[in-house]
């Protein structure tokens, strides 16, 4: 089996950090992973994306032309990215910041979740990567959602364990979103 994810959003939403879940997530279940960070120079602000492959042999190459799965956060990156989908794939959005028609990807599941709004809801902006994890995980079946709340602990510096609760919280919400666009 092989799985793979392209994020994309701008910095300060908690791209670089989503990945680093995710993959901290596959190696707690003993798979093989590829995590391949790209960002502007800017500090916040500027572009940030990320693929992830994981695979239980070998990963291969971590650049991925048509990813399986986009997690697409602003409108920049819905723009250039979520063409290059897969047909077959997804496309999860951030509804928040994303005008998305499915029209517009034909073949492709597009899953609308209004990250930015849910997070502000639970009280933690800074979640919208949370919340596409969650929904990553529950639209691909790729990792076991109780693998990301063991991966918090690695990816999370100590100083933030105490979050570790209103991340999983998010996690939750991503993930009955997700599940519920594709019932």
């Amino acid at each position: 089996m092989r799985n793979d994810v392209f994020i994309s959003g701008y910095g300060g939403q908690g791209v670089l950090l989503a990945g680093n879940l995710l993959s901290y997530a596959a190696i707690h279940e003993g798979k093989n992973v590829s995590f391949f960070p790209s960002y502007g120079v800017e500090k916040r602000g500027g572009a940030a994306m990320c693929t992830v492959i994981i695979a239980d042999g070998d990963t291969g190459s971590p650049v991925v032309g048509n990813p399986s799965v986009s997690v697409l956060l602003n409108q920049l990156s819905f723009d250039k990215y979520a063409q290059k989908v897969k047909p077959g794939g997804i496309c999860i959005v951030n509804s928040t910041l994303i005008e998305a028609d499915a029209a517009a990807l034909p073949g492709v599941k597009l899953i609308q979740i209004p990250m930015g709004q849910l997070a502000i809801d639970l009280g933690a902006p800074r979640m919208v990567n949370m919340i596409a994890c969650g929904a990553y995980v529950a639209a691909s079946g790729a990792l076991a959602q109780q693998s990301l709340q063991e991966a918090l602990k690695k990816s999370l510096p100590e100083r933030n364990h105490k979050f570790i609760p209103a991340n999983v919280k998010a996690i939750e919400t991503g993930a009955e979103l997700a599940k519920a666009a594709l019932a």
